[in-house]
């Protein structure tokens, strides 16, 4: 779906060159733009290799830890079904972690990993569990402190304060997972109740 979104917006864009007479432009625009897109991966190369050692030291230092251990009763409150010290338990507060410090990129295995475990506890395997659902939806929104990929990419395209959008950002993540885990419980007491209509 997404490949023929960009299709057409290409396929649109030359149709409004070609009528307007400006082909030429489009091949200027396509080569410049290539140039761009080169310099603009290199130079996250340097910024994200810092990010991802200020990663590994947070790791190495412990205090991923204490992040864990700090995220640890707000997990068991939003996933009471899980066994505490169960492996999709684990997976998911590295998830929680990694997005907490704007890592999407490390956040990725652990959110991978934390849905198949979820599917082994899962009773209906055809169904996705209140849980994976929960967990999904945390995992979109994801309350980030520290946008670092962000920074990273404003850094890269030239912005001369890249972390002005620290403050903007929690608050924004913060609005998107309240309202994810308001959903998600609203959903889950509607579910519940559908459930028990058609047991009843």
């Amino acid at each position: 779906m997404v490949n023929l979104i960009w299709f057409c917006m290409m396929f649109a864009g030359l149709m409004v060159a070609a009528l307007t007479g400006r082909v030429e432009t489009v091949t200027e625009t396509v080569f410049s733009s290539a140039e761009k897109a080169v310099g603009i991966a290199i130079s996250l190369v340097s910024i994200l290799t810092f990010w991802l050692g200020m990663m590994k030291i947070i790791e190495k230092s412990g205090m991923i830890n204490i992040i864990v251990a700090i995220l640890r009763p707000f997990a068991n409150f939003l996933y009471p079904n899980i066994p505490k010290n169960h492996r999709a338990m684990n997976a998911i507060l590295m998830n929680m972690s990694a997005n907490l410090l704007g890592m999407g990129s490390a956040a990725t295995p652990f959110g991978l990993k934390a849905m198949q475990e979820l599917q082994e506890l899962n009773s209906d395997k055809e169904t996705a569990s209140d849980e994976m659902c929960t967990f999904l939806a945390v995992n979109t929104s994801s309350l980030t402190l520290i946008p670092t990929t962000v920074i990273a990419l404003r850094a890269a395209t030239g912005s001369l304060n890249p972390t002005e959008i620290v403050g903007t950002t929690i608050v924004a993540t913060f609005c998107s997972t309240a309202v994810a885990i308001t959903f998600d419980r609203l959903l889950r007491r509607f579910s519940r109740n559908g459930r028990k209509g058609r047991n009843g």
